[in-house]
Parts: structure tokens; C-alpha cells; sequence
């Protein structure tokens, strides 16, 4: 499953991107897309096969799934 994770801050998304690479999951960081709002400019873009849940932590802001170009909103911390 390919997923868009939305962060809080700069220094979020790249942790992120340091705990992906640590556990061997594919991870981009690139600017959010239009269409999605963030509080931060970069977004994480992954390919992730088990439980979702499993990555979040208090940096995610918004974690989308992506179908066919299509985005829905699957996490939105509280």
C-alpha cells in the first residue's frame, strides 16, 4: 500500500525518514502535495505492507492513503 504522511514539523519528517530507512521501508520526502494541507512543507511518501498504526508517532500530523493518484484521509492526529 502507498501511503502520504503529513508532518508537524521539518524535523519530524526527516525522523521519520531516519526510522524508515532503519527498518527498510521505502521513503521519500517531498514537498505536500496542493491538494493536501499541512503545517509543515514536506510530506513522506511510502510504500508500507503491514499495519499502518504501527509507524505513527507524535510527529504525523496526517497519514493518507493513495489509490490510483486518489487520496483519503486514513489517520488525523487529534
Amino acid at each position: 500500500m502507498e501511503y502520504t504522511v503529513l508532518f508537524f514539523t521539518h524535523s519530524g519528517a526527516i525522523k521519520f525518514d531516519r526510522k524508515c530507512r532503519k527498518n527498510n521501508i521505502q521513503c521519500e520526502l517531498m514537498p505536500v502535495p496542493r491538494i493536501l494541507s499541512s503545517n509543515c512543507s514536506i510530506s513522506a511518501n511510502i510504500k508500507y505492507s503491514a499495519n499502518i498504526e504501527d509507524l505513527i508517532d507524535d510527529e504525523i500530523e496526517k497519514i493518507f492513503s493513495r489509490d490510483d493518484g486518489e487520496h483519503k484521509l486514513i489517520y488525523e492526529s487529534e
